[in-house]
């Protein structure tokens, strides 16, 4: 039995119901990519992950060029994933295919994008209760804060840390744990 499921400490109850059907590993969290297609997160182990909470009408979206950057320049090394996510000033309107359409014409952008999920909040997707809680990645409990925030798991699918959106995608805080 996974020990998370069986921790309660002083959580509400929502999040004991989060806790109570958390999956196993990171690797178990059940996602779909842009295209409505299941995302295998397993095929990423080895690799590190970078989460990405990511909108299209936010003051940090010409992040995605940087994004597509790092994709490009530690693409044996980190997996990157953009989540949109449409809770914060409702930046993030479109539909899926009004989605890719902008980050492949406006900035190049081939990495993988997921389905429009929520990050926080009563509906909060189970990877970002996975990334957010610490009850559930073992190291840091943390709340999205804003579009462009970043969450980063190493290859064994661990928590490493998580940074803010005023934190640019090239940052040295972010690629020194490349390489």
């Amino acid at each position: 039995m996974n020990p998370l499921k069986t921790f309660f400490g002083t959580l509400g109850t929502s999040d004991t119901d989060v806790i109570q059907n958390a999956p196993e590993s990171l690797y178990d969290i059940q996602i779909n990519s842009l295209q409505n297609k299941p995302i295998d997160l397993n095929k990423f182990k080895d690799k590190k992950i970078l989460f990405v909470n990511v909108a299209s009408k936010c003051g940090f979206t010409p992040q995605y060029r940087e994004l597509q950057a790092l994709h490009e320049k530690y693409e044996g090394e980190v997996v990157l994933v953009g989540v949109p996510c449409n809770q914060f000033g409702k930046q993030e309107p479109g539909t899926s295919d009004e989605i890719q359409e902008f980050c492949q014409v406006n900035y190049g952008v081939d990495f993988l994008i997921t389905e429009k999920l929520d990050v926080k909040g009563p509906h909060q997707h189970p990877l970002y209760a996975w990334l957010t809680k610490k009850a559930l990645n073992g190291k840091k409990d943390s709340s999205v804060k804003w579009n462009f925030q970043k969450y980063l798991v190493d290859e064994n699918g661990e928590f490493l840390d998580y940074f803010y959106s005023i934190t640019k995608p090239m940052n040295s805080r972010i690629t020194s744990y490349f390489n």
